[in-house]
């Protein structure tokens, strides 16, 4: 999304608002943000039409990759690269989720480790 962005930026210069909007306009208005409520009955239509959850929204879905990322070992240095965090104390305080099978992998750890105490 960032590089198509960029792109765009590129070839219109100063007729570009750019002021790092995640979700921008691509019509009269380029680079001014996109309104919410748009994006949300977007969103919301495409989810219908998937047969996805309507009540997903862009955070939720963000929470849920950033613990996905956790859950497979990303480091937590390229989990905050990835979400363009500077302080990992938000992305740990907000994003990243103890999953299910982070949960079942720590009791089996633990089980390890005290089986190996015999």
């Amino acid at each position: 999304m960032k590089r198509l962005q960029d792109e765009v930026i590129e070839r219109l210069g100063n007729a570009y608002y750019n002021h790092d909007f995640i979700f921008a306009k691509t019509g009269r208005h380029y680079g001014y943000p996109i309104v919410l409520k748009n994006f949300r009955d977007r969103m919301k239509r495409l989810l219908r039409i998937a047969g996805l959850n309507e009540d997903l929204t862009p955070h939720s879905l963000r929470h849920t990759h950033t613990s996905l990322l956790a859950e497979a070992r990303v480091s937590l240095e390229q989990i905050l690269d990835r979400l363009g965090h500077t302080d990992d104390q938000i992305t740990k305080n907000v994003y990243l989720h103890v999953t299910q099978d982070m949960k079942k992998e720590a009791s089996q750890k633990f089980a390890e480790l005290m089986r190996s105490l015999r």
